[in-house]
């Protein structure tokens, strides 16, 4: 057996521990003796540190579950506030469909009335591309089933149209970089 092992094993085989204890002598020196180490203070010094692990594991599971509540409040708070933001600027364009409404009742040139309601829609899509809407551009394109959604298939003669979409039925957006709506599209085969 090398020194290494047998110096193990000597360390495995001890029972006791030994600590040193100081004791006062009676010509007022002291000197430290060892002690050997009982069972029962062992116990007790590791029935210390359960206590001790069990309570930092007990505070910090608390911590987590506070950490998990807090940002569960917060993410509904900015799902809050963003809708709001969103509200508030669409309430404009809901208040020039009700004058238009109004304005509709009490005349009769349908040009003006088209031209009205062209510029409230064009309103309403420039203010909901501020907030980052953006239109799926869709015909002609290549089907995509990332952005489209084909609802039907129609047979094409010219071959450059096959797997094109040849007919937009709903358009499609992305807020930001997601889609929030596919297109729903006709694909030529």
């Amino acid at each position: 057996m090398s020194k290494e092992k047998k110096a193990v094993n000597e360390e495995v085989n001890t029972s006791e521990e030994t600590v040193e204890q100081t004791v006062d002598t009676p010509n007022g020196e002291t000197e430290e003796t060892p002690v050997a180490e009982t069972e029962e203070d062992k116990n007790a010094k590791l029935a210390q540190q359960v206590a001790e692990w069990q309570d930092k594991y007990m505070r910090l599971s608390a911590e987590f579950d506070n950490f998990r509540k807090r940002t569960l409040r917060e993410k509904m708070g900015l799902i809050e506030s963003a809708s709001e933001d969103v509200v508030k600027s669409v309430l404009p364009v809901m208040d020039d469909l009700q004058r238009a409404e109004e304005a509709n009742k009490k005349s009769d040139d349908i040009e003006a009335i088209k031209k009205g309601m062209n510029l409230i829609s064009k309103k309403l899509f420039d203010t909901l591309t501020q907030k980052g809407l953006k239109e799926i551009e869709s015909m002609d394109k290549e089907f995509n089933t990332d952005v489209h959604e084909a609802i039907a298939r129609f047979p094409v003669e010219e071959k450059k149209k096959k797997g094109c979409i040849i007919d937009v039925v709903e358009k499609g957006y992305k807020l930001k970089e997601k889609v929030i709506r596919f297109s729903k599209v006709v694909v030529g085969e």
